[in-house]
C-alpha cells in the first residue's frame, strides 16, 4: 500500500488542500492530512501552541504511515512544506512534494497586498472563487501575532535541514505568489542533496496554485512525479 502524508499551511486546515488529498484518495492510497495543533481554532488555539507541536504532530503521522505502508510520500504546502522537508531529512520517505513551500516566511504586508488585489479583481468581475478571498480575510483578522512569530521561528529552525534531504523531490512554485517569494523555491532546490530533484514554476499562479487555471497541470505534474507515469497516462 502507498501512504501519502499531506500537510496544510499556516493558519489553514486540511480543507485548503482538499484538491490534492481527494485526487490521491481516488487511487486507494492511504492519504492522511492531519489538523496541525491549534489550527482547529485559529483565533484562540494558535495562541496556545508552539511550532514544535506542529512538527511533532507531523512526525507522529509519518511514523504511523511508515509502519503501515510499503511506500510513503510526503506533500507539504506553504508552512507544511517546511515541516515536510524536515520529515524527509529525518525519515526514509520515498518522495517529497513541496508546494509554495515557505523557506522564507510570509510577510504580513504581503498578505494584505494580495488580498487587496483579490478585492480589485472581484470588482472587475474576474475573481471566480470568492471563497478564497473570504478565507484569507478571515486569516488576517484571526491569526494571533504570537502565532506568526512562532511560524517565523519554525522557518529559521527548520531551514538548515534542507541540506540533509536525499529523497526525490518535486518543488512547485507560483511566480505570481504574493506570500512566498520566488527565491524560496530556488533556495530549496539549491540546498537539498537529492540527485533526483525538479523545480517547476507556474508563471501565473498565486500562493494557492490549484485555485487558478493551472490546477489540472499541477495535479498532472505531481502525479507524473509520484507515479512515474508518462505524461499521457498521468492525465
Amino acid at each position: 500500500m502507498i501512504g501519502c502524508l499531506c500537510l496544510h499551511g499556516f493558519a489553514g486546515t486540511p480543507k485548503e488542500i482538499d484538491v490534492i488529498t481527494k485526487h490521491f484518495e481516488k487511487k486507494k492510497w492511504l492519504v492522511y492530512s492531519p489538523v496541525l495543533p491549534g489550527h482547529d481554532d485559529i483565533e484562540t488555539g494558535l495562541k496556545k501552541v508552539t511550532y514544535k507541536e506542529w512538527v511533532y504532530a507531523a512526525t507522529v503521522a509519518v511514523e504511523e504511515l511508515l509502519k503501515r505502508c510499503e511506500k510513503v510520500y510526503v506533500v507539504g504546502f506553504s508552512m507544511g512544506g517546511m515541516i515536510a522537508s524536515y520529515i524527509a531529512s529525518k525519515y526514509p520517505v520515498d518522495k517529497l512534494v513541496l508546494l509554495s513551500a515557505a523557506a522564507y516566511y510570509i510577510n504580513p504586508k504581503q498578505i494584505v497586498s494580495e488580498v487587496t488585489g483579490w478585492v480589485l479583481e472581484g470588482i472587475r468581475g474576474s475573481l471566480d472563487d470568492v471563497e478564497l478571498y473570504k478565507f484569507y480575510r478571515e486569516k488576517i483578522k484571526k491569526t494571533p501575532l504570537v502565532a506568526t512569530k512562532e511560524f517565523a521561528k519554525m522557518v529559521r529552525q527548520l531551514r538548515p535541514y534542507l541540506d540533509n534531504i536525499k529523497a526525490p523531490t518535486l518543488i512547485i512554485q507560483g511566480e505570481s505568489d504574493g506570500l512566498v517569494p520566488r527565491k524560496s523555491a530556488q533556495y530549496i532546490y539549491e540546498h537539498i542533496q537529492s540527485e533526483n530533484k525538479k523545480l517547476f514554476y507556474f508563471p501565473n499562479a498565486k500562493h494557492y496554485i490549484w485555485f487558478g487555471d493551472e490546477r489540472e497541470e499541477m495535479l498532472k505534474e505531481i502525479e507524473h512525479f509520484l507515479c512515474d507515469m508518462p505524461g499521457e497516462e498521468a492525465k
